[in-house]
């Protein structure tokens, strides 16, 4: 699913790019407070490297017209954020979210939308334009939904970053502020078309910015800039 969208974006984007990337730092070097959710819930982080997400690309329509047959995959509903604390199970369940897609059943903007009622409600976290830039462009998708392109994404584990959880060890009070997690995914992203039900498929791994406040159920702050193992 290559995107090569292009997001004007004035001071606020910026801004929004730039807390982002302070988020990320925050995440992967100083947040803490993981250490005693992971002896709560007795969970362990993965030691083994997630290997990086290589950008997503639309199938290439067939050579020969395509032939009468109706794909295996019913068009989906748009996605729906789950209602849980677990920033682990969030991260897993937005990355098949971003990862999915069906331009049978909707269009770009209503998917664009969607994904953003993924994102925290306190804007001052929230960097819609990472989640937009794994969103096909309009122009994509155009080209996609002439074929009937959908894509369907199978979540294999996530886990906090090895970086992220000894920065919690070593200052386990941070992370009170914003709660902010990262947590890494890894999986698989299958495409097909009209007249290629089987399509192809492809690894995948992605670092999201996971907001989850005590009270409140989690929220997708954005999309990390690169993979965190």
């Amino acid at each position: 699913m290559a995107q090569h969208p292009t997001h004007p974006g004035g001071v606020s984007r910026v801004r929004r790019r730039a807390l982002l990337g302070t988020i990320g730092l925050m995440v992967l070097v100083a947040l803490a407070g993981l250490a005693a959710y992971l002896t709560r819930d007795g969970r362990s982080t993965s030691e083994t490297p997630a290997t990086p997400s290589s950008s997503p690309t639309a199938a290439s329509p067939p050579a020969s017209p395509p032939e009468p047959r109706t794909p295996r995959t019913r068009p989906r509903d748009l996605p729906v954020p789950p209602k849980t604390r677990d920033p682990i199970a969030f991260g897993k369940a937005a990355t098949a979210a971003l990862w999915s897609y069906d331009t049978r059943a909707y269009s770009q903007t209503e998917l664009r939308e969607a994904l953003h009622g993924w994102l925290t409600a306190e804007t001052k976290y929230a960097d819609p334009a990472s989640v937009d830039k794994v969103v096909p462009s309009p122009a994509l998708w155009k080209e996609m939904a002439a074929n009937g392109q959908f894509a369907t994404a199978k979540v294999h584990e996530g886990h906090f970053p090895h970086a992220f959880t000894q920065a919690l060890q070593d200052d386990p009070g941070v992370i009170t502020q914003a709660y902010v997690y990262a947590v890494t995914v890894s999986g698989r992203q299958s495409i097909a078309w009209k007249g290629s039900p089987a399509g192809g498929a492809e690894s995948r791994s992605t670092t999201l910015a996971v907001q989850c406040r005590p009270d409140h159920p989690c929220a997708l702050v954005g999309v990390m800039p690169s993979v965190a193992p």
